[in-house]
């Protein structure tokens, strides 16, 4: 009888194992099949997944990136906005650039990290890659505010800036020029991706997330997170917003989308690194962020169960970042322009 009893026993638990093995499996397929992609583990797929980039150019882009004279003021370089030691964003609502001036519309600096992983770059998806968006930032006059040729002038008096050119871009009669100063930096931000216990989820690993995070990525998938926030980088695409009714903050800056009224959906990745949160800088939490897309992208009230689970799940998606030795630049001369401060 005892020997018949614990049999029952015994497969009752060799069921239920198996059960929760099904159940998670079903998920992580669930999650593959709404579109969810983990960040490639082999090199050769990783490397097409960010475009190859070349090494030379990757370090010639990470100079520039941290390089303030290719700023007007000599004091703004493109860490300063998307500051890696900060999630690759600058922890505040508002951009501030040139002369301290805020962003006139208001708008909240995306991270960096990922950023590969975008179809669109800004936030009204006016440049389709991160080669034309680096050439923004650096002109545009509330922030970098430097014409093309002052930033050619400034790095053309750096004789090891010249010489790297050289090096990184031997083909050309003119190497240092600004489409390469663009090319260089969009190849080292090709580089600044950030793999998490979550890509392990979805490549097979069901054990690496916790029960609140599974449940959360449960929800996520139901509710319908996933027709926005899909891909490799859970974002980057173009989307309406607000769908259903209207945004609480709405009047914090101007800013309405592109012309047919889309923004791009933000990257979920280390979005718990990254606030505050929207277009607009106007959510410090992610509870409430969580509440805000429920309410104005699905049209439903989550409960305080639903919005704990989901928020649980984004925590899941922070990754492992890059180790980035700060880069030593080579020094201004006699003939470098001086920064331009008032």
């Amino acid at each position: 009888m005892f020997r018949i009893f614990k049999f029952f026993i015994v497969s009752f638990v060799v069921v239920g194992l198996l059960a929760v093995v099904a159940e998670a499996s079903s998920l992580r397929e669930k999650a593959l099949s709404a579109g969810l992609k983990p960040i490639p583990k082999d090199k050769i797929e990783l490397m097409k997944a960010i475009g190859n980039p070349d090494p030379k150019s990757v370090e010639l882009g990470k100079k520039l990136f941290f390089d303030t004279r290719i700023s007007k003021s000599g004091r703004i370089s493109c860490n300063t906005c998307h500051d890696l030691a900060q999630g690759g964003a600058d922890g505040v609502p508002a951009a501030v650039g040139h002369e301290w001036a805020v962003n006139p519309h208001h708008l909240n600096s995306p991270t960096v990290y990922n950023s590969v992983f975008n179809s669109k770059q800004m936030w009204d998806g006016r440049f389709g890659t991160l080669e034309d968006q680096a050439k923004g930032p650096i002109q545009a006059s509330p922030e970098m505010a430097a014409s093309p040729e002052l930033v050619v002038e400034r790095l053309s008096s750096i004789p090891a800036y010249v010489q790297e050119f050289k090096e990184t871009f031997p083909k050309e009669k003119e190497p240092l020029n600004f489409d390469n100063v663009a090319r260089a930096i969009a190849a080292f931000e090709r580089t600044l991706i950030t793999p998490s216990r979550f890509d392990k989820y979805l490549r097979g690993d069901e054990d690496v997330l916790t029960k609140s995070e599974v449940k959360g990525l449960s929800v996520f998938i139901d509710k319908g997170c996933v027709q926005c926030h899909s891909g490799i980088g859970l974002g980057g695409i173009m989307r309406p917003f607000p769908v259903t009714g209207t945004y609480k903050y709405k009047n914090i800056g101007d800013f309405k989308g592109d012309s047919s009224g889309l923004v791009k959906v933000g990257l979920l990745r280390n979005i718990s690194n990254t606030a505050p949160y929207f277009h607009n800088g106007a959510v410090w939490t992610l509870e409430e962020a969580v509440r805000i897309m429920g309410q104005n992208q699905l049209g439903i009230e989550l409960s305080d169960k639903e919005v704990d689970s989901l928020v649980a799940f984004l925590f899941s998606l922070e990754g492992e970042k890059p180790v980035i030795i700060y880069p030593v630049l080579p020094s201004s001369t006699s003939k470098t322009p001086r920064p331009d401060i008032k």
